[in-house]
């Protein structure tokens, strides 16, 4: 049985000190290519930029917490008897 080997992508790498000076240019780079781009410090990676994820659809939250609770009681009645609340007295 033959082992599966993750495929590494290489990532365009941007001094910390280029990213500071282009930054909204690199940030537009990243979104229009959707393709990551790594900043590095020294030659080290501090910081990968990912494209956005692709956008839910607004109706993606109905329905989302279905069957995750349970109401137990009386929800609609006061909580309190309404004789003890003296606003309510004649």
């Amino acid at each position: 049985m033959a082992g599966s080997k993750k495929k590494s992508v290489a990532l365009e790498e941007v001094a910390i000190s280029e990213f500071k000076a282009k930054c909204l240019s690199l940030l537009d780079q990243v979104n229009k290519t959707k393709k990551p781009l790594r900043v590095t410090r020294r030659g080290k990676p501090i910081a990968d930029v990912v494209p956005p994820a692709e956008k839910t659809t607004d109706r993606d939250w109905i329905g989302s917490m279905a069957d995750t609770m349970r109401i137990t009681g009386d929800i609609v009645s006061p909580v309190i008897d309404l004789d003890e609340i003296e606003a309510m007295r004649d």
